[in-house]
């Protein structure tokens, strides 16, 4: 249980003071659901704001503080043109205060006329007017003491001021307790940290409490690391299954071409694990088209060659799917047996999968996450492979380890290249194989960057692949036209490109229903179709060797990985590919970073590097399992700097200082608690 004097903190949002149902639902749409959400909601920018006696066009520009005293309303004429309050300095100067969207009473009230106020906003020069639009401040006289020269700015949410959001953390930051230290005193002084509490505050009020936010970064460093530390020591008590494989199955496969050196090393390593008694626990990372799969099967087959069971997990049906045709052409000719379980088995054939399951007859199953529902049991499962590793948490990890008598070895595959500081943050409770080699024959792929206006040019270059006989993806960011943004939707795209091309041309999105998706995907992959516009559902799992030219509309409003990975659609056969990327005018000085990197380069680990230093560490791996934790806290900068003594740290907590029951332990458990790795507290007390 989470220890009492953190409960304050963890409590519902609506306990802060001012906080109902309509500012409940802005500060949602932020995350901030409890007190912590809110004290952990760091500032963005800060407010210096020059206190000053008299107004002067030299100040344009800046946050400006002075007292000013009304002397004239004026209304504008219609519903949306602006309430003006014309107001002078102490030295009568004219200033005009400007309010739109608001009823007239308000300003009114807060600007009595010929009442001198304390006015704080940002003054502009409009020709030769100075004026404050919706000044930020308007306090009385008595007041003005009150108000800082320097104040944060938060990120907001329609509905939500910058003044209220300040006020919630003030409140939550009083909720937040004195803690017993646990960082490593040594550590501790060496960086000249302050106590936890202290650093809380000290971000939320000056922009160079480097110290501060530097600790706090740390911290939640530790806590993921601490936390990863416990899971593996956790695993390493379970009791597992050796498997030792008498390679006949293995050897009976028929190979186009001889494993890398890169593959060859990862079977090496897993089978290494494998025949330990101590569970596996290992990450496979290879970039796209590296040859995980081949990998994952030898695994597979290593325990059907003892005699037992191995279970595939994919995050999507499509990539079930894949998975599951790939390994069955790969499997012509073995006495394996293979079913797929995912959410549309239904009636008989769900019944007959699940029976094979229980019985053994069944080899290896592949499958969504409805392999872990409790009426799928096993004969004896002894290996699980995780696809997509990032989509899914330790707590699902631990229901299919509950799947067998004794815990399978886990190996978890992940098609994103992940920077090293990124590895140990997610991952660093794992052994970690990288294929960083690709199979004999295949292409780099060409990539290049057009701008949108081109777009007639790409459709004629693209009826010339068609006509050669080539396919080709053609990715567009959003499903329907939306009046919030200027991208074309996959729907309209297809329609365009069917006016030229006709029945070529098929769309797959999200929305669609399982069997109308895998028609599509069918009929493309048997070539019978030639276009295939689509959302970022293909963005993993289509392997069509005959496509090798893939177009991704909007290009500029995608990141680096999800565009590698959308990229690593083409050249997954012996022919020449090539990726255009269509790009909009207005690019950012990040956007074009980006674009001119996927020009440069098909290295999937360079790319994830400049991802990691664009993006941040919250952003690179997807989209991630509810109930994980995130790095709120720490910066990409932090990670690196920080990730070894915050591991070093937690291992001398666990094997010198006593681990979770001694003094410092016990603070610790708090660090855990506070951010929201308290499932390690749970393994330790399980294991």
């Amino acid at each position: 249980m989470r220890p009492d004097i953190l409960n304050p903190l963890f409590a519902e949002i609506s306990a802060l003071k001012g906080i109902g149902a309509a500012l409940a639902r802005p500060l949602e749409r932020l995350g901030l659901a409890r007190a912590v959400d809110v004290a952990f909601h760091l500032p963005v920018a800060w407010v210096d704001r020059l206190i000053v006696d008299e107004l002067d066009m030299s100040q344009s520009g800046r946050i400006v503080g002075t007292v000013l005293t009304p002397v004239d309303y004026k209304a504008g004429g219609g519903m949306r043109a602006p309430f003006r309050v014309h107001a002078t300095d102490s030295r009568g100067n004219y200033v005009s205060l400007i309010y739109f969207g608001r009823n007239s009473g308000w300003p009114r009230k807060m600007l009595p006329l010929g009442e001198p106020k304390f006015v704080s906003g940002r003054l502009e020069l409009y020709g030769q007017e100075l004026q404050m639009v919706h000044p930020d401040h308007v306090l009385p006289l008595e007041e003005a003491g009150t108000l800082p020269e320097r104040e944060p700015v938060y990120r907001l949410s329609e509905g939500l001021s910058n003044n209220r959001m300040r006020d919630f953390v003030g409140q939550a930051l009083d909720r937040a307790p004195d803690l017993s230290e646990w960082i490593e005193p040594s550590l501790l002084a060496q960086r000249a940290w302050p106590g936890w509490r202290v650093a809380l505050s000290d971000v939320h009020r000056a922009p160079d409490a480097a110290k501060a936010r530097e600790r706090l970064a740390y911290d939640e460093i530790f806590a993921g690391q601490l936390a990863l530390m416990l899971v593996r020591a956790s695993s390493r008590r379970r009791r597992g299954v050796p498997i030792h494989g008498d390679g006949h199955l293995r050897d009976a496969l028929k190979l186009p071409f001889a494993p890398t050196g890169a593959q060859r090393r990862s079977i090496g390593e897993i089978e290494g694990d494998m025949a330990q008694a101590t569970p596996m626990l290992r990450l496979l990372q290879g970039d796209v088209g590296s040859g995980k799969t081949l990998v994952a099967l030898m695994a597979l087959l290593n325990a059907v060659e003892a005699g037992k069971q191995g279970a595939m997990l994919a995050p999507t049906e499509i990539l079930a799917r894949q998975h599951f045709a790939t390994l069955q052409k790969m499997l012509v000719g073995l006495p394996v047996t293979i079913a797929i379980l995912t959410g549309r088995e239904k009636g008989r054939a769900r019944e007959s999968t699940l029976m094979g399951l229980a019985d053994g007859s069944i080899d290896i199953l592949v499958g969504t996450h409805a392999i872990f529902q409790e009426a799928v049991q096993y004969k004896a499962l002894a290996l699980a492979v995780i696809d997509e590793q990032h989509r899914f948490g330790v707590a699902q990890r631990m229901m299919l380890a509950a799947k067998a008598e004794r815990t399978p070895h886990l190996l978890v595959m992940t098609a994103t290249p992940i920077p090293r500081t990124l590895t140990l943050t997610y991952y660093g409770e794992m052994d970690v194989s990288r294929l960083d080699e690709m199979p004999p024959g295949r292409q780099p792929i060409e990539t290049r960057v057009l701008s949108a206006e081109r777009v007639d040019e790409v459709i004629e270059a693209l009826g010339r692949h068609i006509a050669a006989g080539g396919q080709a993806y053609w990715v567009c960011p959003l499903v329907e036209e939306s009046e919030l943004s200027d991208q074309t939707a996959a729907e309209v795209r297809a329609e365009t490109l069917r006016m030229r091309f006709g029945d070529a041309v098929a769309l797959v999105h999200g929305r669609m229903k399982g069997p109308e998706k895998d028609a599509v995907m069918d009929g493309f992959s048997r070539n019978l179709t030639k276009v295939l516009v689509a959302t970022t559902v293909i963005e993993v799992g289509v392997d069509v060797p005959n496509a090798t030219l893939m177009i991704i509309e909007g290009a500029d409003r995608f990141g680096l990985a999800q565009l590698h990975q959308l990229r690593g659609r083409v050249g997954r056969g012996d022919k020449a590919s090539i990726c255009l990327l269509l790009r909009g005018n207005a690019l950012s000085e990040t956007s074009r970073a980006r674009l001119a990197l996927m020009r440069e380069t098909n290295d999937g680990f360079r790319i994830a590097e400049e991802d990691l230093r664009l993006r941040g560490a919250g952003e690179l791996l997807g989209t991630r399992q509810s109930g994980e934790a995130q790095l709120r806290l720490a910066t990409p900068e932090h990670l690196a700097d920080l990730i070894d003594s915050a591991r070093d740290d937690a291992r001398l907590l666990i094997e010198r200082d006593g681990g979770l029951d001694s003094a410092r332990g016990q603070a610790a458990r708090a660090c855990l608690y506070l951010f929201e790795r308290d499932a390690a507290v749970g393994l330790l007390r399980s294991g």
